[in-house]
């Protein structure tokens, strides 16, 4: 009896069982394992285009300001890599927050990029042109932002309450008609001649300090960066710790339950998306009067759409989306300087982001196979204390 148990622990079982079987920190040890997965498989991808996959991290990382580089331009350094980094990563937190409210309550909040887009707009053409002080210009274009994407980002919720439209496919039809008519208002108002983009903001309205010397080095510092650090902390707190987060995250279980139970169903929904939309919002100013100063027309941003795989990677934790954030955005950021030191192309660096999101999305069968195993275990050990009963 006791051999037969034996023979029904597998190695695999056991290497399993021991590096994720403890469930308090499986929400930490199994996206952990599968970005390793991941980027095995991006090592695999790379050595197949004929690089080394340690000088291609090791570059992705020097690009982000998290590695050293071998040298420097004047004024600059590792500190102004990163700060830089730091201003690509804000608008991506922002947005992945916003994606992982929406699915708190059941809802697929795919028109960040266009909420983005409108509130980024909508500041540019408020208060991006506008001869006033930095110290009333830039507060003037967060709540702008806070503003408009909480409109944009209500009439989804709404339409969904009201007439039971999908908010895939309203996010998705608001996102072409943002695109377009921004487009045309830029061409026809706010073009830049040579540029064939927006006229670039006034550096009183940019929520990033561009080109600031400190030390002698001058870098980019991003103000918004802080407002995202607060926005994490806020997320978290409204999720755990409020009625309103707790109605949200019942909804996003189960509505027919939720609605049973006394919640306002429709409520929520709205709720949900608009502080979806708020957070949109600040992404999107952080990101055009931020890390940009001028929007691109008939382009959407892709940040707001990266921000789905940052969410799931983060398991729509606000901590956990802090951490996915600066893997991915370490990624995008560091792509061009691995491409041009190392040879690797650009595109590589898209095919590890996905495949960081294939692994992760594989989180909820390795938690399976990790539960199959420990049953296995139990099993085989009952098997074996009852073999030595009947030998005793």
């Amino acid at each position: 009896m006791s051999k037969r148990g034996e023979k029904t622990v597998s190695m695999k079982d056991r290497f399993l069982v021991r590096l994720l079987g403890n469930e308090r920190w499986q929400a930490i040890t199994i996206p952990v394992f599968a970005i390793l997965l991941s980027l095995i498989a991006a090592a695999i991808v790379i050595l197949l285009v004929g690089k080394n996959p340690l000088t291609a991290f090791q570059s992705l990382m020097q690009g982000s300001g998290l590695w050293p580089k071998a040298s420097y331009a004047a004024k600059k350094s590792m500190l102004t890599d990163f700060m830089s980094f730091l201003d690509l990563m804000t608008p991506m937190l922002f947005a992945a927050l916003a994606v992982a409210v929406a699915f708190k309550a059941g809802l697929f909040n795919i028109g960040v990029s266009g909420q983005m887009l409108c509130a980024g707009f909508a500041a540019t053409a408020a208060v991006g042109y506008l001869e006033i002080p930095g110290v009333v210009a830039k507060p003037l274009v967060v709540l702008i932002g806070i503003v408009v994407g909480a409109l944009v980002g209500g009439l989804i919720g709404f339409l969904k309450y009201r007439f039971n439209i999908n908010e895939v496919v309203s996010s998705i039809m608001l996102n072409y008609i943002a695109q377009y008519v921004i487009s045309f208002l830029i061409y026809t108002n706010y073009v830049d001649p040579v540029s064939r983009q927006s006229r670039y903001v006034l550096a009183s309205a940019r929520l990033t300090l561009a080109d600031t010397e400190i030390g002698g080095l001058k870098m980019n510092i991003p103000l918004g960066f802080i407002l995202a650090l607060i926005a994490v902390a806020a997320v978290k707190f409204l999720m755990d710790k409020t009625r309103l987060g707790y109605e949200l995250k019942t909804v996003g279980a189960n509505s027919k339950a939720a609605r049973y139970a006394g919640i306002n169903v429709k409520k929520s929904i709205v709720a949900s998306m608009m502080i979806s939309g708020c957070l949109a919002g600040l992404a999107g100013v952080t990101y055009y009067l931020g890390y940009y100063a001028s929007i691109g027309p008939r382009t959407l941003a892709s940040t707001g759409f990266d921000a789905i795989a940052v969410s799931l990677l983060g398991n729509s934790n606000p901590v956990g989306i802090l951490f996915s954030s600066f893997l991915i955005t370490a990624i995008t950021k560091g792509s061009t300087y691995m491409s041009s030191t190392v040879g690797v192309p650009q595109e590589i660096a898209s095919v590890v982001t996905g495949l960081i999101l294939l692994f992760s999305a594989c989180g909820a069968y390795i938690q399976h196979l990790v539960k199959r195993s420990k049953d296995r275990m139990t099993e085989a050990q009952a098997e074996q204390h009852n073999g030595k009963e009947v030998d005793g």
